[in-house]
């Protein structure tokens, strides 16, 4: 009588222990996905912000239409990339390109001067901030998820209903260099 009742205790903490980790799994995966749709909505308000800046400075920058142009190219790139590798490299493109946007308007006084150019590199300069930490709380999420998944004995529970590690969302050498400031 006492082996049936340790039997049935056992089986009944190792289900405890199946149910709690399938949720903890469950949870931390929702958490991730939640985390890349906060990238996106950022990534969206981005993308909403970067045409309208164009639209204000291109007849004021009429030398600088090949630059206007590799904006919007990389622009339209990144609205169709998918996937954190995608995205993250298209990103960093468009971010390239409206880095030497930003550069080029310094040479036009009356585009400095300007209320709704300043406006608009404002609300992009703080979108910028809102998607740097859209992408820590991103990667924190699959830490945790990965962290769990590869996890002895989680690992088990993960492996058999298909709980996967997931991307981090990674800095593209072009962005890790330092930029050369020149101040001669």
């Amino acid at each position: 009588m006492d082996t049936t009742w340790i039997v049935i205790g056992g089986v009944v903490v190792i289900g405890l222990w199946l149910i709690v980790t399938y949720n903890r799994l469950v949870s931390l995966r929702n958490q991730a996905s939640n985390a890349w749709s906060q990238i996106d909505v950022q990534l969206k308000r981005r993308h909403d912000l970067i045409p309208n800046l164009v639209e204000v400075v291109k007849d004021a920058m009429g030398y600088e239409q090949e630059t206007l142009k590799q904006v919007v190219e990389a622009r339209n790139s990144a609205v169709k990339a998918t996937g954190p590798a995608e995205v993250g490299a298209a990103e960093a493109a468009l971010t390239a390109a409206t880095t030497k946007l930003f550069a080029l308007m310094e040479n036009y006084p009356q585009l400095r001067a300007n209320d709704n150019v300043m406006q608009l590199q404002e609300e992009l300069t703080t979108t910028e901030n809102k998607i740097s930490f859209s992408r820590q709380f991103y990667n924190d999420s699959i830490m945790g998820l990965n962290n769990m998944v590869q996890s002895f004995p989680a690992n088990m529970i993960a492996g058999m209903f298909g709980f996967t590690t997931m991307p981090h969302l990674d800095i593209p050498e072009s962005e890790r260099a330092v930029p050369k400031v020149n101040l001669r």
